[in-house]
């Protein structure tokens, strides 16, 4: 590979565009960074735990409550997404970063959750999911007798 500065001030910026072009050719398409390719297919999801439950949050732009389908088995989550794939006729497309299509996310859970009353919203793109705790995970005071 040969490196040919077209700009004295900004080598670095020719070494990203060249990075840039070599991920393209491995992963299909230049993204943000090397993984970029790897790992769009699936948001991140943010999950905590409270007290009482499990509040997990994955941003689903685009997707209808339809098209999600939420199930709880044992100790683990499983959301599954179809995204539709949105194809514009007469553009042409200079970066497409958003992905379609469908994916499945299986997330084993810390606590055991009553899966009858879990509840979930969609709502400006962002799922959210409460799993309320089952009554044997949770924290339960014991009188001390004398």
């Amino acid at each position: 590979m040969v490196f040919r500065y077209t700009n004295g001030l900004r080598p670095l910026e020719q070494l990203r565009t060249e990075m840039d072009r070599l991920w393209s050719g491995f992963l299909g398409t230049a993204g943000d960074g090397p993984w970029f390719g790897l790992v769009r297919s699936q948001p991140p999801v943010n999950l905590w735990e409270r007290d009482d439950a499990l509040l997990l949050e994955l941003e689903i732009p685009g997707v209808r409550t339809e098209q999600v389908d939420i199930s709880v088995v044992g100790d683990e989550l499983t959301l599954k997404v179809d995204r539709p794939d949105v194809q514009q006729e007469g553009v042409t497309y200079h970066r497409r970063e958003r992905p379609a299509g469908s994916f499945t996310r299986v997330l084993r859970l810390p606590t055991d959750v009553d899966a009858e009353r879990v509840e979930a919203e969609l709502r400006d793109g962002v799922l959210t999911v409460t799993l309320p705790k089952a009554a044997s995970a949770k924290p339960r005071k014991i009188t001390v007798k004398t």
